[in-house]
């Protein structure tokens, strides 16, 4: 038979995900009869009677007769909650509603929820939520459409802006959409609902064009054996009350029954249990609510939510697989645990060490990163142990800017070695973005003291009428024309031929180890009698050997152009002996 499509919410923070679930979960409650909204853990079920009534009218102007059993929202909006649920091959939820502000576009939030979708290959339908706030608007009884029409210009003419500057910003990610009344092939475009949380204007095309998509185009996927063994991803595992350890599971195929064997996917091998006990909330409990009720259950069959009471589960995280009821437990050892690896991947031999703390938030970390053309040495699900600060920081010696463990959703450990750099967030776009920066500033950190390493070029000019010792060492005044004069830098004349090191640099009776362009400074001389080698009025180089030359054009950024201008012509003298000195 088919399954309900399951739902995943999505989009920036604040920009109403939470609302708009509850605004269509209160419109199902509204318009349902007996059973027109089932809660389960994790899910609401909204059943094809109670979509159809929701919509009224708007299906048969489609001319859509529903077939599939109804929708299943996961009740945990996010992206957090989408990576986590993850299934063979790819992602549990069949579809996803990525909510956006109107007014405010697309946000950092927005832009990963697109990336992790993208990546999945999930299709989703946009709603642009808040139209309500737009200045001026007011709401109208019928269709969004309708009532769009009936503001008055200006709001019309700024909900059209609004949304095109969404299409816009979109397409900036190589996905075309559409207001969903103007889309020709929606296999092509995605679709662009209006909606408001608040007042629940646009909420029946939502759940329309969302009820349409499953139908038309995820029939055949949706196809499930509800009488074969269950098979589901663990979407959270807490301790409760008088329970111990309990796990909240989305089912997405069979069913699973108290006593049934369990195999769940493990870190390093399955984990073997037997269902003790399966519960539901009670009819329309806030799953939300920390005090909601539940009620015992002896089955359940696909697709839904529900928590099952198991013992030694302790080791199982979030976003593992799960078999329930199958008859060759070794098989499905080898299946569950097959399904982890596609994830439990160490594919570089060197790169950085990333954590998450569910499995499917790993897959969409790693996917995000290869996208970026990061290298991952290590991949785990689970907090950062002491083993992998130890594997970052073997990086180290071979590439600082490696020495890196990134965090999904997880803590800061309380002890981390020097070498190593630790960033943890719970927005995967902000992790790469963070390890981004931190890269680039690190980099430019080793490239100048890499350059501080180097002989500085200098032009100076000894002074006339300022020789204070003509020898043994000579001691004369200098204006410093160009670059930096460091002691123990040789001196060469424009004919590139050496003439003398400077032994001392001082400047109002006071020493110092370098003298920067436009200070006046008294300079000692080795080797030289001033009148003969050198003379008062002379233009001198610092010598630059041809190795720091070269690594100078490759850290030419760092440079000013008073220092990229006099290595020029520091080149152009030494060029005068050797034609490809410093190419």
């Amino acid at each position: 038979m088919i399954r309900q499509p399951i739902v995943a919410m999505m989009g920036h923070v604040d920009h109403g995900k939470t609302s708009v679930l509850d605004q269509i979960r209160g419109s199902a409650i509204a318009a349902k009869e007996a059973g027109g909204i089932t809660q389960a853990i994790g899910a609401s079920i909204i059943p094809t009677e109670t979509i159809k009534k929701v919509c009224g009218n708007l299906l048969e102007q489609l001319k859509l007769n529903l077939t599939i059993p109804g929708l299943l929202f996961i009740d945990t909006p996010g992206h957090a909650a989408f990576t986590s649920l993850r299934k063979r091959g790819g992602n549990l939820a069949d579809m996803a509603i990525l909510v956006i502000d109107i007014r405010e576009g697309l946000k950092p939030q927005t832009v990963e929820s697109i990336e992790i979708l993208k990546s999945y290959k999930t299709p989703f339908i946009i709603a642009a939520n808040k139209i309500d706030l737009i200045s001026g608007y007011r709401p109208e009884k019928g269709s969004v459409l309708s009532t769009i029409a009936k503001q008055n210009d200006q709001v019309i003419h700024e909900i059209e802006k609004k949304l095109y500057e969404i299409v816009g910003q979109v397409a900036e990610h190589k996905i075309d959409s559409e207001r969903f009344d103007r889309v020709d092939d929606y296999t092509k475009a995605v679709a662009i609902v209006p909606v408001s949380a608040k007042t629940g204007d646009g909420i029946p095309e939502l759940l329309m064009v969302l009820a349409g998509l499953a139908q038309k185009y995820l029939e055949k996927t949706l196809k499930c054996d509800v009488k074969g063994e269950g098979k589901g991803t663990v979407l959270e595992v807490k301790d409760e009350k008088g329970m111990g350890k309990v796990m909240d599971v989305i089912i997405y195929g069979g069913s699973v029954s108290v006593g049934d064997s369990l195999v769940i996917g493990g870190l390093t091998s399955a984990v073997e249990s037997r269902v003790k006990a399966l519960f539901s909330p009670s009819a329309l409990s806030e799953m939300r609510d920390k005090h909601a009720r539940f009620k015992s259950i002896k089955e359940v069959s696909a697709s839904t939510g529900v928590r099952i009471v198991a013992p030694g589960i302790d080791d199982v995280v979030s976003g593992m697989p799960l078999i329930a009821g199958t008859d060759d437990t070794e098989k499905a050892k080898k299946e569950v645990q097959e399904q982890v690896e596609e994830v439990l991947v160490e594919t570089d031999e060197q790169g950085i060490v990333i954590k998450a703390d569910s499995l499917g938030s790993l897959e969409a970390l790693s996917n995000l990163l290869r996208e970026k053309n990061i290298s991952i040495k290590k991949a785990s699900v689970g907090p950062i142990s002491k083993r992998d600060l130890s594997d970052a920081e073997a990086n180290f010696d071979k590439n600082p800017l490696i020495a890196v463990v990134l965090g999904f959703n997880l803590q800061l450990p309380d002890a981390v070695p020097d070498k190593v750099k630790v960033i943890c967030h719970d927005v995967i776009y902000k992790l790469i973005e963070d390890l981004e920066k931190w890269q680039e500033n690190t980099k430019k950190q080793i490239e100048l003291k890499a350059l501080s390493l180097l002989s500085k070029p200098c032009k100076i000019q000894l002074l006339k009428g300022y020789t204070f010792r003509q020898s043994n060492p000579a001691v004369i005044g200098a204006d410093v024309l160009s670059g930096t004069l460091t002691t123990g830098v040789s001196l060469m004349n424009k004919e590139a031929k050496v003439l003398t090191t400077v032994k001392g640099i001082q400047e109002e009776q006071k020493s110092l180890s370098e003298a920067e362009k436009g200070k006046r400074i008294a300079v000692s001389l080795s080797g030289v009698i001033i009148g003969r080698q050198v003379k008062e009025g002379d233009i001198l180089y610092s010598l630059i050997p041809e190795e720091d030359f070269r690594n100078f054009k490759k850290y030419k950024e760092f440079l000013s152009s008073d220092e990229k201008e006099l290595l020029k012509e520091i080149a152009v003298i030494m060029r005068l002996k050797n034609p490809v000195w410093g190419v």
